[in-house]
C-alpha cells in the first residue's frame, strides 16, 4: 500500500520514544485530515501524557511512570498505523476497491460468525459422502463455490485490515488452531496475516503467527507460520515491544525451531536464484533435450517428427546417442531441483495472466482436486488421469498446480495423439516429478513449496506495487534474517557459521557480510574470523564487523594456530596490502609443510617477482614450468617475471600462446602490450593496447594507467615521458 510521509516521520518519533513530539505531530496531521474519532482518542492520549507530566514536574515519585509511557507510546503508535492504513487504502484505487468489496460481500466479518460459517463449511463436506451419486457432485459443487468465494473474501478482508485488538487476534488464533476447521483454510487465512503484517507491522498478528508456529498440529500451517513471523521480524518494532525479543528467544529455545531456520534460510537464497536458474534451463538444458526428442513446438501446438528409416541402418548409434543426451539433461534438471532450484519458474511464471490469479488470496490457496477453478477440468479432459495425479502429488508449488491446470485445458487439444495415449494410461511423466517422492511430506519441502508461492506473487503479480517485498533483494532485506538483531544471545548464534558458510559458497557476499556484524564479541571464534577475512578478501573490502582482511586471519590464527586456510589468507591479505616481503615469508612457512602444493609455490614466485628479484622468481617458475607445461597460470606469471627481468624474447613467445587461446584474458594483452613496448615493437604494442581497451569495455585509461599506475615500472623499461604521451596519443 501507499505510506505516508507524514505518519512515517511521527512512527519514526514512537519507536525513538519522543512521545511528545509524535502527539504533536499527529494532531497536526489530524487538523489537516479531519478525522473526529482519531482525533478523540488522541485527545485521551494527549490528556494521559500531561497528566503524568504534571505529577512529574511536581515531583512525584511514580513507580510506574515508565510503565504508563511506554503504553501511551504504544496507543500512539496504533493510532498512528491505522492512519496511516486509511491512508494507503484511500490513496490506491486498487486497495480501496478491494477493501470496500470484501466488506460488502456479507453482512457480518465477526469472528464467531466466521468460524461458525468455516465449521459449516467442514460439517457439509462430510455429509456429502452421505448423499446419493447422482445428487453428490451437483451439491459439491456448490458446498466449494461458495466457500471458495467466502474465503477469497475473507483474504482480502483480513489483509486489507488495520491493527487487530487483543480479542481479535484470541479469536482469529482459536479458529488457526481448532480441529474442526478445515487445514486449508487455516493455511490461506495465515498468508493474509503476513501480508497485513509486512504492510503494517502489528504486534498482535505477529505474536498470531508465533503462537500458531508453535502450537499448530497441522505441519503446512505451521510452516507458513513460520516463514510469516521470520520474514515479518521487525527490529524497530521490538524497541517499542519489547517482548518481541522474548518471544523470539523463546522459540528458538526448541532445536526443531533452530534447523527449521537454518534450513529456511538456505532455501530462501535458492528460492531468489529462480531466475538464473532459470536462464540456464532455457540456454543450456531446455535446447539440448528439444534437439534430442522427436517432437518439436510449432506455433500450432507440439508435433512429432517422423523418424528417418534409413537412419536406424546408415547411422544405428546416432539415436542411442540422443537418447543417452536427452536422459542426461533430464538428470541435471533433476539434479538440480534435488539442490533445491526452481526448474520450473521460468514456464510457470508465464501462466499467471489467467483471470484466476487475478485474486490476491488464489497466489497461496492450496491445491486441492475440488477448488471450483480445476474441479470441472479434471472431470473432462483427455489425459486426466496424469493430470490428476501431477496436481495431486506433483513436484511444484500450489500456484504452479492451479497454472498448469487451467493452461493444460486450453492446450490438450493441440498435443499429438500418441502422447494423449501415454496420458490417459498414466505413462506419460513430467520432468523432475518422480524425483522428490516421500520428501513430498516432510516440513522443508512444504516451506520449499510455500516459499515459491511467494516469490511468484512479487514477482509476477501486475498490482505487486502495492505489497511490501521481503525477497527483495536491494538494500537491507529480511529475506537474510540471520542478520537481524533480534536473534544476537539466542541459541540461533550455535547456526550463524553453518549458514554464513552456505552464504559465502553461493556468492551471497551482502547477507553474509550483514550476518557477521550480528556476532557478539562473545562468540566470535575461529570459524568467524576465517569468514570474515575471507568475505572482506572475496570482496575487496575494507573492513566488516570492525576487521580488516589481515586483522580477521590473524585472529584466526591466534585461537587456531594451524589453520592452513587462515595461514593462506593471511599471506593474501598481506600481499593484497602490499607488503609483499611478509607476504613471502608466510607462503614459504607454508611451502614447507606443504611442498606439492603448486598454488603456494606460485604467489612465493609472484612477491619475489613483485620485490624485483626476478632471478630467483625464474628458479621457480622454470621448474614448475618444466614439471607441468600446459599450467597457463605458471605461463602468465613466468611471461611477467621475464619481462621484469627484461627478457623479453622468451616472454613474447609465451604471450603469443596464450593470446592466441581461444578463452583470451584481457590481462594477457595488456601484459603482452607492455612487454612488446619494452621491447621496441611499437606498432604491435599500440594494436594490443587497443584491443584490451576494446574489451575492457571503457574502463581502460591510457592516461591513468601509464602516468600513476605503472609509471614506476614504465621509467624502469627506460620508457622516457614524451614516449608515454606518443602512445597515449596512439591508443586515442
Amino acid at each position: 500500500m501507499v505510506h505516508s510521509d507524514a505518519l512515517r516521520i511521527i512512527l519514526r518519533c514512537v519507536i525513538d520514544g519522543r512521545l511528545g513530539v509524535a502527539i504533536s505531530q499527529l494532531e497536526n496531521y489530524l487538523y489537516t485530515f479531519a478525522q473526529p474519532q482519531a482525533s478523540a482518542q488522541l485527545q485521551e492520549i494527549k490528556t494521559d501524557y500531561e497528566l503524568m507530566a504534571d505529577y512529574w514536574k511536581k515531583g512525584y515519585d511514580d513507580s510506574q511512570r515508565e510503565q504508563l509511557y511506554n503504553q501511551l507510546l504504544r496507543r500512539v503508535y496504533v493510532l498512528t498505523m491505522n492512519q496511516d492504513i486509511r491512508y494507503g487504502i484511500r490513496n490506491s484505487y486498487y486497495v480501496s476497491g478491494i477493501y470496500n468489496s470484501a466488506r460488502s460481500s456479507r453482512d457480518s466479518w465477526s469472528p464467531s460468525v466466521l468460524r461458525q460459517d468455516m465449521e459449516s463449511f467442514v460439517s457439509e463436506v462430510a455429509l456429502l459422502e452421505l448423499e446419493p451419486e447422482h445428487t453428490r457432485q451437483q451439491h459439491q459443487r456448490e458446498v466449494y463455490d461458495r466457500h471458495q468465494a467466502m474465503m477469497l473474501d475473507l483474504f482480502d478482508y483480513i489483509w486489507t485490515a488495520r491493527l487487530w485488538t487483543d480479542s481479535v487476534t484470541n479469536a482469529f488464533g482459536e479458529m488457526l488452531l481448532s480441529p474442526t476447521i478445515d487445514r486449508r483454510d487455516q493455511q490461506l487465512m495465515v498468508s493474509a496475516v503476513t501480508l497485513s503484517l509486512l504492510n503494517f507491522f502489528d504486534i498482535n498478528k505477529f505474536r498470531l503467527l508465533m503462537s500458531v508456529y508453535r502450537k499448530s498440529a497441522d505441519e503446512c500451517v505451521r510452516q507458513r507460520a513460520l516463514i510469516g513471523w521470520v520474514l515479518c521480524l521487525n527490529a524497530d518494532a521490538a524497541r517499542l515491544y519489547h517482548e518481541m525479543y522474548d518471544m523470539v528467544k523463546q522459540a528458538v529455545e526448541d532445536e526443531r525451531c533452530l534447523n527449521e531456520l537454518a534450513e529456511l534460510q538456505m532455501q530462501i537464497i535458492y528460492c531468489l536464484r529462480a531466475e538464473s536458474d532459470t536462464q540456464k534451463i532455457e540456454k543450456e538444458l531446455m535446447p539440448e533435450l528439444l534437439k534430442n526428442n522427436n517432437i518439436r513446438v510449432t506455433r500450432n501446438g507440439i508435433e512429432e517428427v517422423a523418424e528417418d528409416p534409413m537412419e536406424d541402418i546408415l547411422k544405428p548409434e546416432l539415436s542411442e546417442q540422443r537418447m543417452e543426451k536427452m536422459e542426461e539433461t533430464m538428470r541435471k534438471m533433476s539434479d538440480m531441483q534435488r539442490q533445491g532450484a526452481d526448474i520450473y519458474f521460468g514456464g510457470f511464471s508465464q501462466m499467471k495472466r489467467f483471470p484466476f490469479f487475478g485474486r490476491v488470496g488464489n497466489w497461496f490457496v492450496p491445491f486441492y482436486p475440488e477448488h471450483p477453478a480445476v474441479s470441472s477440468i479434471l472431470s473432462r479432459v483427455r489425459g486426466r488421469s496424469f493430470l490428476s495425479n501431477l496436481l495431486t502429488d506433483g513436484p511444484f508449488c500450489d500456484s504452479d498446480k492451479y497454472s498448469f491446470a487451467i493452461a493444460y485445458e486450453q492446450t490438450v487439444s493441440r498435443l499429438p495423439e500418441s502422447l494423449l495415449q501415454l496420458m490417459d494410461s498414466g505413462e506419460a511423466v513430467l520432468v523432475g516429478s518422480d524425483s522428490l517422492g516421500a520428501e513430498q511430506d516432510t516440513p522443508a519441502y512444504m516451506r520449499r513449496s510455500y516459499l515459491q508461492n511467494l516469490y511468484r506473487f512479487y514477482r509476477v503479480f501486475p498490482s505487486r506495487s502495492e505489497f511490501y517485498n521481503p525477497l527483495d533483494t536491494v538494500g537491507t532485506s529480511p529475506f537474510y534474517f540471520f542478520a537481524n538483531p533480534l536473534f544476537q544471545g539466542t541459541r540461533l548464534e550455535t547456526k550463524f557459521n553453518q549458514v554464513v558458510s552456505f552464504l559465502m559458497k553461493h556468492g551471497v557476499y551482502e547477507a553474509a557480510g550483514a550476518t557477521l556484524q550480528n556476532y557478539r564479541e562473545e562468540i566470535r571464534d575461529a570459524q568467524f574470523y576465517l569468514l570474515n577475512g575471507t568475505l572482506l578478501m572475496r570482496t575487496r573490502q575494507a573492513e566488516n564487523a570492525g576487521l580488516s582482511a589481515r586483522e580477521s586471519f590473524a585472529r584466526c590464527l591466534e585461537t587456531d594456530p594451524d589453520n592452513e586456510r587462515a595461514w593462506n589468507g593471511y599471506a593474501r591479505s598481506l600481499f593484497s596490502d602490499g607488503d609483499y616481503e611478509q607476504a613471502l615469508t608466510y607462503y614459504r612457512k607454508l611451502i614447507v609443510t606443504h611442498q606439492d602444493n603448486v598454488g603456494y609455490q606460485l604467489n612465493e614466485a609472484v612477491c619475489l617477482t613483485n620485490l624485483k628479484r626476478y632471478e630467483e622468481a625464474l628458479k621457480i617458475l622454470y621448474r614448475l614450468n618444466y614439471e607441468d607445461p600446459d599450467n597457463q597460470n605458471v605461463s602468465r606469471v613466468l611471461a611477467w617475471a621475464l619481462v621484469g627481468a627484461c627478457k623479453y624474447e622468451p616472454a613474447l613467445k609465451i604471450y603469443g600462446e596464450l593470446t592466441s587461446q581461444e578463452t583470451l584474458q584481457a590481462d594477457d594483452l595488456l601484459n603482452a602490450a607492455y612487454c612488446h613496448w619494452f621491447s621496441g615493437a611499437v606498432a604491435q604494442a599500440i594494436e594490443l593496447f587497443r584491443r584490451y581497451a576494446g574489451l575492457s569495455e571503457g574502463k581502460f585509461n591510457a592516461a591513468k594507467e601509464f602516468l600513476e599506475n605503472e609509471v614506476s615500472m614504465i621509467r624502469e623499461h627506460g620508457i622516457g615521458d614524451i614516449e608515454v604521451r606518443l602512445m597515449i596519443d596512439a591508443i586515442g
